[in-house]
């Protein structure tokens, strides 16, 4: 099970987006980064396809894992990650700031 998912919201830690959160839109595991919705935004150069005009387009770049922290269900703030299971046998992601689940 891993710490961060695809639709969890993020808070970055450091860099130019420092303090700014958002939505996880992918995962890419095997190179330890994540693309998060508004954040890490670039400039690309568009070549005109029959689906694109051509121009200079902004998207969303891929950010380090390490430099990601996943936002308290209750007050947005970073937190960390802890693990344990539930009476049901499920093992479910809790923020280790309130306590509260992350996911069900």
């Amino acid at each position: 099970m891993q710490k961060i998912k695809k639709g969890d919201r993020v808070v970055v830690l450091t860099g130019k987006d420092k303090g700014r959160s958002g939505e996880v839109v992918r995962m890419m595991p095997k190179e330890g980064r994540a693309v998060v919705q508004g954040v890490n935004m670039v400039k690309r150069h568009q070549k005109q396809t029959p689906s694109h005009e051509a121009g200079i387009i902004a998207k969303e770049a891929s950010i380090d894992l390490s430099n990601l922290a996943v936002a308290d269900p209750k007050d947005g703030k970073p937190t960390r990650v802890g693990f344990k299971t539930l009476d049901d046998g499920r093992k479910v992601r809790f923020a280790k700031r309130s306590g509260d689940l992350i996911d069900g």
